[in-house]
C-alpha cells in the first residue's frame, strides 16, 4: 500500500481523535518545540503536518509574531486541518505538498518540524535534504520519531494481537513506526542530507491506561485504519475484545503503558 493511501484511508480517525488526544499529544509536542528553540518572529515549517500537530499549537504561540505553514502529502488531512483551525486566532496556513519534493523557495523558514512523519518517506535522504535547502543559514530542524517497538507498550501490545490475527497486513502497516528505533539510523542519514551539529535526546513517558477504559483504541483506530476498514461490525467487535482480554492479561496497578520516542535537533551551519 502506498503511504498516500494509509494515510487518507486514516483521516476521519485522525480527526475524530484530535482533540480528545490532545493532552497526550501535548506531552510530545513540548519537548519537540522546546528543543527546537521556536522564537516569536521565526517562520516554521511543519511537514508532515496530518490535522494539525504541532502546527495548531506552534501557531497560539508565536501568534501574530511568525507564521506557521502546515504542510502534508494528503489534501484531505489539512481539510481536516482547516476545519479543526477555525476556532483558532491564528490558524497555520496548509499547504499540499511531498516531503521529498517541498513546493518552497530556498532559505525562507527558520525552522522546520516533523512529528511521526519522516519514518514513513521511501526516500529519507531526499526529504532531509528539502528540509535543509528551505531553511536558512544557521536554521534547524526538529524531528520526532519512535523509540524502539519494545519500549513501547501499546505498540507492542497492539501489534502482538493484530500480526497474530492478521499476518503480513498488520506487519507492513506497523514496521514504518520503528525505522528509526535506532538513532544512529537517522543520524546517519541527516549527515549524508548535510546537516551538522546534530543532537538526540531519547525521551520516555508514560501514558494513562485504565482497565476500565478503551485506551488503545485511538491507537487501533490512527495507525491501523487500512486494516480495519475491511472488517464487519462484528469482526471490529471481535477483535476490540480480544485486544482488551490481551491488555487485561497485562495490567498492573500503575495504570500507565510506557510510551519511548526520540527528538533530533538538525542543525545548518551559520
Amino acid at each position: 500500500m502506498a503511504e498516500g493511501q494509509r494515510w487518507a484511508d486514516s483521516v476521519n480517525a485522525w480527526e475524530n481523535w484530535a482533540d480528545g488526544m490532545a493532552s497526550p499529544a501535548d506531552r510530545i509536542n513540548r519537548p519537540l518545540l522546546d528543543l527546537a528553540g521556536v522564537q516569536s518572529g521565526q517562520h516554521v515549517l511543519d511537514v508532515a503536518a496530518g490535522v494539525g500537530e504541532p502546527s495548531l499549537s506552534l501557531s497560539q504561540m508565536l501568534g501574530d509574531g511568525g507564521s506557521v505553514v502546515a504542510s502534508d502529502l494528503v489534501p484531505a488531512m489539512l481539510v481536516a486541518l482547516r476545519r479543526r483551525a477555525r476556532a483558532h486566532l491564528h490558524p497555520p496556513l496548509p499547504v499540499a505538498a511531498d516531503m521529498g519534493a517541498l513546493p518552497f523557495a530556498d532559505g525562507i523558514f527558520d525552522r522546520a518540524l516533523c512529528r511521526f512523519g519522516l519514518m514513513f518517506v521511501p526516500d529519507i535522504i531526499a526529504a532531509l535534504a528539502e528540509m535543509r535547502r528551505v531553511l536558512r543559514p544557521g536554521g534547524a530542524a526538529a524531528i520526532a520519531v519512535w523509540g524502539p517497538r519494545a519500549d513501547n507498550t501499546l505498540f507492542n501490545r497492539l501489534g502482538m494481537r493484530l500480526e497474530a490475527d492478521y499476518g503480513a497486513t498488520a506487519v507492513r502497516l506497523l514496521a514504518p513506526l520503528f525505522r528509526f528505533a535506532d538513532p544512529a539510523a537517522l543520524l546517519a542519514a541527516a549527515g549524508q542530507a548535510g546537516f551538522t551539529s546534530i543532537r538526540h535526546v531519547p525521551l520516555s513517558l508514560l501514558t494513562p491506561a485504565r482497565a476500565d477504559l478503551p485506551f488503545w483504541l485511538p491507537t487501533l483506530e490512527m495507525a491501523f485504519s487500512p486494516l480495519l476498514s475491511d472488517l464487519t461490525p462484528d469482526a471490529r467487535a471481535a477483535l476490540h475484545g480480544r485486544i482488551a482480554r490481551d491488555f487485561a492479561a497485562d495490567a498492573d496497578d500503575t495504570e500507565r503503558v510506557p510510551v519511548a520516542l526520540s527528538v533530533h535537533l538538525l542543525r545548518l551551519g551559520t
